[in-house]
């Protein structure tokens, strides 16, 4: 049995399938990229919207007799005979016996708590630059900083655009002297002016509201999450495990001090500016 059927789970039916085992694939029907409008970096399904995805796994997995059911599993208990396998109770009530369970449960995007960021996940506020780097090339990006990973990522978006600011949301720790010496090298700004509100105008997203000022215009965000597992998808958290990073674009001009005397960067043997 599969508990979720993503990408991940059908392949694994795929082949258990293709191995004529008994495989019935539990699936809740909430992929974590349900939002975005198409699929990359997948060779021979380049530029495949998500869903159309699923679909045509599900039919491939069909041809070897895998069955697929849309539910939620809601418990996993052993067997009553000990060393036989397992009962798997999903949302509905219904009991499934199995001898082996194969859990794809996929990860969750938590996002952090500036209102009306939620609403644009998946359209222009969006996460991985391998992703959707491609599409967002040479457009101004902010990344949206909650934790000290927030300087890696905008090293890694860096690579796609000269216009590129990091944004500290509120609690977020300074960046260590390195990383606002790699960040200056490469012409990187850093505002710590925490975001109170995405702006959208025209169903398009237009601006962040930081803190000491009234707005501020941008263009498309864009997004790094904290994975959790098991978790429902593209659901807004306002607890302290918010995501690493986010990307926007601000034209606010609060900025950290520059780092102390320049100096040649251990990174890029140029001079940190």
């Amino acid at each position: 049995m599969h508990m979720r059927g993503g990408a991940a789970g059908l392949s694994g039916a795929l082949a258990l399938g293709r191995s004529r085992r008994s495989v019935l694939v539990l699936d809740a029907g909430s992929p974590r990229n349900a939002a975005a409008g198409h699929v990359h970096n997948y060779l021979g399904r380049e530029g495949t919207p998500p869903l159309e995805l699923l679909e045509i796994g599900r039919g491939e997995v069909a041809q070897y007799g895998v069955r697929v059911t849309v539910a939620r599993v809601e418990t996993v208990r052993p067997w009553d005979l000990p060393g036989i396998g397992f009962v798997v109770t999903t949302d509905s009530g219904r009991e499934v016996l199995a001898r082996r369970l194969l859990a794809a449960s996929g990860v969750t995007d938590v996002l952090p708590d500036v209102p009306g960021l939620a609403d644009r996940w998946g359209r222009d506020v969006l996460h991985c630059p391998y992703c959707h780097g491609w599409e967002i090339r040479d457009r101004a990006i902010t990344v949206l900083a909650t934790n000290k990973m927030a300087a890696h990522q905008a090293m890694l978006f860096r690579q796609l655009t000269e216009d590129l600011v990091v944004v500290l949301t509120e609690g977020c720790p300074r960046p260590t002297e390195d990383d606002l010496e790699r960040l200056a090298a490469r012409g990187v700004r850093v505002v710590a002016d925490p975001p109170v509100q995405v702006s959208v105008e025209n169903d398009t997203l237009r601006g962040l509201r930081l803190a000491s000022v009234r707005s501020s215009r941008v263009t498309p965000s864009w997004s790094r999450q904290v994975s959790e597992p098991g978790r429902s998808s593209s659901r807004p958290s306002g607890s302290s495990r918010s995501c690493s990073k986010w990307v926007a674009r601000s034209s606010a001009r609060s900025y950290l001090p520059s780092p102390p005397a320049p100096r040649r960067s251990r990174a890029f043997g140029s001079q940190a500016t």
